[in-house]
């Protein structure tokens, strides 16, 4: 005798995030962005394991294709801010570095490196290698020396001892790293890879961010000024926090919730010559002073500047104490 499965006689209950994926699919004339308090709702059941995996996936790529918001992004750090309740550090600059580089080496270590050196403290923190044929910064930690940190007492220390601390998204937010690692399985990035720029976990004096693609950078300023924080943004460098010294930059700030804009020209006169190759052993010999390099020279300076502008020099005080803090640097490595 067949066994057949049973009738489904009973309407069974919907479950209760289905409401957040309804908003945003109901059709190009029924779909909406989240509100702030919804997509702080929305992302508390994210976090707090409260979702079904094909929610997850319809969630994301539904958010992907319309395009997050500042409200949701605001809504979105809300959520992982409530539950993270890290201890108190005092942070100068918060540092995210989740998109690795393929055109040019990661000069933006260096600079970070040279700037805790002269008494900046910066949390950096990172998703992995999720995207093949590029070059990111957990895989250069320890041949630079900056350490890795694996839970917070660890940041405190390296931040005490040293300035730069480097944590995994992983350890302090495991869902969103999850949700990173989903890139391969949906095919596309998701909105978590832009959400890491704001997150600003630790409540920074300054939160830097890098922002590629372009029309994102202003929503991504507005979410930081809806938090509070202040912020810079910038298209940089393969989508690090890295300024390109072969192209203008705009820069997107907040302060105390007023939105600002300034225009930095481009440093070199012409385009340089992409390497060849990316050798991490070029990032040390330019550290000691082996060779001579304008790229990478113009490239650090500028985004040191970049850093002491958030911090609120003026752009002229910036350029000036960023070659001051490279010309004395230590240069052992």
């Amino acid at each position: 005798m067949t066994d057949f499965p049973a009738l489904t006689l009973e309407t069974p209950a919907e479950h209760p995030f289905a409401q957040f994926v309804r908003i945003l699919g109901k059709g190009k004339r029924g779909a909406r962005d989240l509100t702030r308090d919804e997509a702080r709702e929305a992302m508390g059941f994210v976090l707090d394991d409260k979702v079904e995996d094909t929610q997850l996936g319809a969630f994301l790529m539904l958010l992907r294709h319309k395009e997050e918001s500042a409200e949701e992004m605001a809504g979105f750090t809300e959520a992982l801010r409530e539950r993270l309740q890290p201890p108190a550090l005092q942070v100068d600059l918060d540092w995210p570095t989740y998109a690795g580089k393929k055109r040019h080496l990661p000069w933006y270590l260096l600079a970070a490196k040279c700037l805790a050196q002269n008494g900046v403290r910066i949390f950096m923190h990172g998703g992995g290698a999720h995207t093949a044929g590029r070059l990111y910064s957990e895989q250069l930690l320890e041949e630079l020396k900056i350490p890795l940190c694996r839970d917070w007492q660890q940041v405190g220390e390296a931040l005490d001892n040293g300035g730069l601390a480097f944590m995994p998204l992983v350890d302090w937010a495991p869902q969103l790293q999850r949700m990173i690692d989903l890139r391969n399985t949906l095919g596309l990035r998701s909105p978590i890879h832009s959400l890491t720029r704001i997150l600003n976990p630790l409540g920074a004096r300054c939160g830097l961010q890098s922002i590629f693609h372009p029309g994102y950078q202003a929503v991504h300023r507005d979410a930081s000024g809806l938090l509070g924080d202040t912020a810079i943004v910038v298209k940089g460098d393969g989508g690090e926090i890295e300024i390109n010294p072969d192209a203008d930059s705009h820069l997107y700030g907040t302060t105390g919730g007023e939105s600002w804009d300034e225009e930095w020209p481009q440093l070199s006169a012409q385009r340089h010559v992409k390497p060849a190759s990316l050798d991490p052993e070029h990032l040390k010999a330019v550290w000691r002073g082996d060779v001579v390099d304008s790229y990478p020279q113009m490239a650090l300076i500028s985004t040191m500047a970049l850093a002491m502008r958030g911090l609120g020099q003026t752009r002229e005080q910036a350029f000036e104490t960023a070659r001051h803090y490279w010309d004395a640097r230590d240069r052992s490595i």
